[in-house]
C-alpha cells in the first residue's frame, strides 16, 4: 500500500493512541490524512504542529451523529477507527450506559464507510472481547489465541461486547458486500501521551505526587501484557497493508508482567519509597489477560520490539519532565474512573 497517493481518516486521531498513529502514517509518507474527534477525551496539542504545518486537516465532530459520520468519511480510501466511548478499568465498569453508545457508533460509521466507498477499514478492538471464564486462574500460563472468541461468548463488560458486536458487523460486511476490514485487538496499551485512568499511567502519576499509601487496585497478582503504543501503531498499519477479509489479530506482547511487579519498578525507578497499600475492593478486571501474537506474526511479519522495562522507563521519563504536580494531584481521583 502507498501510504503517500492514500486519503486516510483517523477517528479519535487526537487520542493517546490515534495521535501515535498519525505520526507514524506521516513518517511512511502519508500526505492526505483527515482526523476526526470530539475531544471529550482526545487533546488537540497531541497534533497541534501536525494541523498547523497542514499535515492533518482536523475536523471536530461527534460520530454518534449520522451526518458527521457521513461527511467524516467521504472521499477517504482508508479509515483507521479508535474512535470510541472509553476509559480505564474504572470507566469501563462504572459507566456502561456509556460504553454502550459504541455500538451505535461503530454500525453508523462502517454503514458510512461502505456506502462511500472507502477501500479499507481498520478497527480498533481490544482484548476485553474474550470470554471472562477463561481468565480467572493467574497460576495459568494462559495466552489467549484468535479462536477463542466464541460460543459461549462472555465478553468484558458493555465496553467488550460493543469491540465483539463491531468486529463480528465487520465480518458478515465483508461476506455480504466485500467490504475489506481488519480488526486489531488491543492489549494494554501504555506509553507517551497515556492517560491517568489506565493503570500504568495511574502507578506513575501516584509516584509522580507522592502518593502515600501507594494504593493498588486488586491485590496484586493480576496479570498483564502491557503493550508499548508504538508496537500497536505499527501493527495496525500492517494490518491495514496485509488484511482484508475482517480477520481480527492480537496486537499484544507476551511478557507476562504481575501488577504488584510493575509498581514496585515503577517505584524503584522514581525513587519513590511509600507503603504499598493492596485495594482488593476496586475494580480489578480479568486476573490472567495475556495475548498470543503468533497470528499477528504469521499475518503481519509482527512483533513487539519494546520490552516492558524499557518502555515503562521511557513512559517514566516522559510523565516525570512534561506534568505538573499540582495539576495532577487536583485532577487525579476524578481521572481514576472518568475520561
Amino acid at each position: 500500500m502507498d501510504w503517500r497517493s492514500c486519503k486516510i481518516l483517523v477517528t479519535g486521531g487526537t487520542s493517546f493512541i490515534g495521535s501515535h498513529l498519525c505520526d507514524l502514517l506521516i513518517e511512511r509518507g502519508a500526505r492526505g490524512i483527515r482526523v476526526i474527534d470530539d475531544l471529550t477525551s482526545g487533546v488537540l496539542s497531541n497534533l497541534q504542529a501536525r494541523i498547523d504545518s497542514g499535515a492533518i486537516e482536523f475536523m471536530q465532530g461527534d460520530l454518534l451523529q449520522q451526518s458527521v459520520a457521513e461527511e467524516a468519511v467521504r472521499d477517504m480510501d482508508v479509515v483507521f477507527h479508535l474512535a470510541a466511548i472509553h476509559g480505564g478499568r474504572g470507566y469501563v465498569d462504572l459507566h456502561q450506559g456509556p460504553c454502550a453508545q459504541n455500538l451505535a457508533l461503530d454500525g453508523m460509521l462502517i454503514k458510512a464507510a461502505h456506502e462511500t466507498g472507502v477501500d479499507r477499514f481498520v478497527f480498533a478492538s481490544s482484548g476485553c472481547v474474550y470470554p471472562n471464564h477463561i481468565q480467572t486462574d493467574v497460576s495459568e500460563e494462559l495466552y489467549l489465541t484468535e479462536d477463542m472468541v466464541g460460543p459461549p461468548y462472555n465478553a468484558d463488560n458493555m465496553y467488550g461486547w460493543a469491540k465483539l458486536m463491531t468486529e463480528m458487523t465487520l465480518e458478515h460486511y465483508h461476506r455480504d458486500f466485500g467490504f475489506e476490514s481488519a480488526s486489531c485487538r488491543f492489549f494494554t496499551v501504555y506509553g507517551e501521551r497515556g492517560v491517568e485512568n489506565h493503570a500504568l499511567i495511574a502507578m506513575i502519576a501516584r509516584a509522580f505526587i507522592g502518593q502515600d499509601p501507594f494504593e493498588v487496585w486488586g491485590d496484586g497478582t493480576q496479570i498483564r501484557n502491557w503493550t508499548y503504543v508504538g508496537d500497536i501503531v505499527e501493527g495496525m498499519v500492517l494490518a491495514a497493508e496485509h488484511i482484508k477479509d475482517a480477520t481480527a489479530v492480537n496486537l499484544g506482547t507476551e511478557e507476562r508482567v504481575r501488577v504488584i511487579d510493575a509498581v514496585e519498578e515503577v517505584l524503584r525507578y522514581t525513587g519513590h519509597r511509600a507503603e504499598i497499600k493492596l485495594c482488593p475492593e476496586m475494580p480489578t478486571g480479568p486476573l490472567n489477560r495475556v495475548a498470543s501474537n503468533r497470528l499477528a506474526k504469521d499475518l503481519l511479519g509482527w512483533e513487539p520490539k519494546v520490552k516492558f522495562i524499557e518502555g515503562l522507563h521511557r513512559t517514566i521519563d516522559w510523565y516525570f519532565g512534561v506534568k505538573d504536580r499540582e495539576q495532577v494531584r487536583e485532577m487525579f481521583t476524578r481521572m481514576l474512573t472518568e475520561r
